[in-house]
């Protein structure tokens, strides 16, 4: 009888064993991706999807989830199984801005999530109409000191990392500038051309041909270091406002309990193909650096993001109606 029973668990563990170790993928995985197709979240998502699909050997479906300022698809991400069979293509808003702004979110990007690698980065531009007479960010922030809330500034919403970005300006420098919010991105670049806005905070993918052809001139970018499209342009930290970064950035998530041997080959796969020509291309023409960096790092930069953003938001009082 006890030998019966010996080995049975014998065989219990090793059938446990060989069950621990199935290969990865065992099925189509799914890249969640929290906005609409045709963004530039999808854009960039749907390359990687396409990589990982002949580098695993199983097709990776891309699933568009849009809605709530990503926290749909997040969610949804959040509460799959932790089998690395769901990864989830994510922004800086739905890894850390939206922490700051939504205290009753239904996920958690820290507890929910296993940060995989960071994918590009891309900063925000200061831009102004010509008729503004500013030609750096200095100048900016002298004419908005001699004409207190005489000048205003557009965002492409309330929340958004634009409002964040100005509203951060304006602790840092006490300037009293007016935001302005507009319904999204359409009506604000229009209204900026065509001089109704006299600045702006643009994503630069967005801004930067209408800085060539001189419809509108940036004075300011968000980023810790200058832009490789933009040299000429200085950084908000040069201008006088030490540590000044506000980015757009995107990464890759799985939910938190993932293997970390399925992280680990994740990243690899991911961290090398950003890097790639192919890839670094398709960044370029978007207005996007590669990153590529380790989960660590990421961990560490939503952490340090979530903290930024809580601040800002506590000291500048942004309320969301």
């Amino acid at each position: 009888m006890f030998a019966r029973v010996l080995v049975s668990l014998v065989l219990c563990a090793v059938a446990g064993g060989v069950a621990a170790q199935a290969p990865y993928p065992s099925k189509p995985i799914r890249m969640v991706i929290p906005y609409p197709p045709g963004g530039g979240t999808d854009i960039l998502g749907r390359p990687i999807a396409r990589m990982l699909g002949e580098k695993l050997g199983q097709q990776v479906l891309v699933d568009n989830r849009g809605g709530a300022s990503g926290m749909v698809g997040a969610e949804i991400a959040a509460r799959s199984a932790p089998d690395g069979h769901t990864i989830l293509m994510a922004t800086s808003g739905e890894a850390a801005l939206n922490v700051a702004l939504y205290p009753k979110m239904n996920y958690d990007p820290i507890k929910d999530f296993a940060p995989v690698t960071q994918v590009g980065i891309s900063p925000l531009v200061l831009v102004v109409h010509p008729s503004l007479p500013a030609k750096n960010m200095k100048e900016y922030i002298a004419l908005a000191k001699k004409q207190p809330g005489a000048l205003s500034y557009a965002s492409i919403g309330s929340g958004s990392a634009q409002h964040m970005a100005g509203e951060w300006m304006k602790l840092l420098t006490g300037v009293d500038v007016i935001h302005v919010a507009y319904k999204g991105g359409g009506p604000q670049l229009t209204n900026l051309l065509g001089g109704h806005a006299p600045s702006a905070f643009l994503a630069l993918p967005v801004a930067a041909p209408h800085i060539k052809s001189g419809r509108i001139r940036a004075v300011g970018m968000t980023s810790a270091q200058r832009s490789h499209a933009f040299p000429e342009v200085a950084t908000f930290a040069e201008s006088g406002m030490p540590g000044f970064e506000v980015s757009q950035w995107w990464a890759i998530f799985v939910p938190r309990g993932t293997a970390n041997d399925i992280v680990t080959r994740l990243h690899a796969e991911i961290s090398a193909y950003v890097k790639t020509a192919e890839m670094k291309g398709r960044m370029a023409d978007l207005g996007v650096d590669p990153v590529g960096g380790t989960p660590e790092q990421l961990g560490e930069l939503v952490r340090s993001e979530i903290a930024k953003f809580k601040r800002i938001v506590a000291e500048a009082k942004i309320t969301l109606n």
